[in-house]
This record gives structure tokens, C-alpha cells and sequence, in this order.
């Protein structure tokens, strides 16, 4: 089976993360009006990283051990993002009485405590974050996204492995 080369396979990964993050913004949170919950926002920025990663790659098309470095920085940058769609899927399969208290807006969090402060509170996640708002085939959004990391870290594994 001839496989695409690696830069076209890079560009390509790079292109569905822009895609990705196109339908979060443009679909669900401008026209749908679901407003993005803390964990959602780090899968976004994951989703960016492994997009960036997969752009670089494409771009820079180095040779074989640049090529499996980026391979690599990809795919453990995926796994980082389904550690956070996983967490967000367990805060939905939580039962009522046990989700975390519902935290203030991103926007508030940034103005009223430290970057670190900030970050720290959005990796942990918050009530909203149990919330399921959409649905498709009986999978939530993080599942989707879940859904989406393991393809891509399957297409860094990809490069990382061929010859």
C-alpha cells in the first residue's frame, strides 16, 4: 500500500485541527451559541498545539529523525488532550449530587487571578464542565473530540513508525 508522503500526511493532520477548531468557534459557539466550558478550552488549545505541531512538520519537511520528532511531539501532545476530554467525560458521567460547584467565566478568571491561578483552574474543570449541551449519535462533544485526538495520535504513530 503506498501511503502519502509525511509532508503531505502533516499538512493534511494540520488542515482537520483547523477544521476542528473552524467548527467550534463558527459552528457551535457563534451559531449554536453553546458557550465553551473550561475543559473545552484546553482541548481547543490542545487541538491548536497538535495542529501547530502537524503545520510545522509540513512545512519544515525535515528528514527522518525530524520527521518521527515531530511525529512524537504530535502524538504525546494528542494523548495530552485525551487525558482532558476524558476527564471532561467522566465529569458528565457523574451522578448530580457528586459534580464540582459551577466556577466564573473565563474572561473573569484571567482578570481576577494570577496566569498560573488561571490555568491551574481550567485544567481542574467545573460544574459546567458536566454539563452535556450537544449530542450526535449518542457520544457528547468531548467524546468527539476524544474521537479526534485518537486519530490524530494515530497519525503521528503513523510517521512516527513507517520507513
Amino acid at each position: 500500500m503506498n501511503l502519502p508522503n509525511n509532508q503531505t500526511i502533516s499538512l493534511s493532520a494540520a488542515a482537520v485541527c483547523a477544521a476542528l477548531i473552524a467548527v467550534a468557534i463558527l459552528y457551535f459557539q457563534n451559531y449554536l451559541g453553546l458557550e465553551p466550558c473550561y475543559l473545552c478550552m484546553t482541548q481547543r488549545v490542545f487541538v491548536i498545539a497538535v495542529g501547530v505541531i502537524f503545520l510545522a512538520a509540513g512545512l519544515h519537511n525535515p528528514a527522518a529523525t525530524g520527521q518521527k520528532i515531530y511525529a512524537g511531539l504530535a502524538t504525546l501532545t494528542a494523548l495530552g488532550g485525551s487525558f482532558f476530554s476524558i476527564k471532561q467525560l467522566w465529569l458528565q458521567g457523574l451522578p448530580e449530587d457528586q459534580v464540582p460547584a459551577c466556577g466564573p467565566p473565563v474572561d473573569y478568571l484571567f482578570d481576577a487571578f494570577s496566569v498560573s491561578e488561571a490555568i491551574s483552574m481550567l485544567l481542574r474543570g467545573d460544574g459546567n464542565c458536566a454539563e452535556v449541551q450537544w449530542q450526535l449519535l449518542g457520544l457528547s462533544m468531548p467524546g468527539w473530540v476524544l474521537v479526534s485526538f485518537i486519530g490524530l495520535a494515530g497519525v503521528g504513530l503513523l510517521q512516527l513508525l513507517r520507513k
